[in-house]
């Protein structure tokens, strides 16, 4: 299956921080079967100097680019206006370190 590392940038306005939170939950719980399916192979925020966060890093195992965009054009952090600005590129995951835990 084709993966795909997604690099999505937060808007840079005063109520970007804002829209982020508000939405954070309904896009954890989107991405969750992703996660349980093993679709998504990582993800998390991009943080600035300060440790905000303004953008997410996504590796992504999807059928198609089709499948992806369709993902992309429903998730929370997209309807909601969080991600501002998204790049899209293949990808081959080569390492995947174990969790401690």
């Amino acid at each position: 299956m084709p993966q795909w590392v997604i690099i999505a940038y937060d808007g840079t306005d005063a109520g970007a921080p804002a829209r982020r939170q508000a939405v954070r939950p309904a896009h954890l719980a989107n991405v969750a079967p992703m996660v349980e399916s093993g679709a998504l192979k990582a993800g998390g925020a991009i943080l600035d100097d300060n440790g905000t966060m303004i953008g997410s890093v996504t590796i992504a195992d999807m059928p198609d680019r089709a499948a992806l965009d369709h993902w992309l054009a429903t998730d929370p952090y997209v309807t909601g206006l969080v991600w501002q600005t998204i790049e899209v590129q293949p990808f081959r995951l080569a390492v995947l370190a174990k969790s401690a835990g």
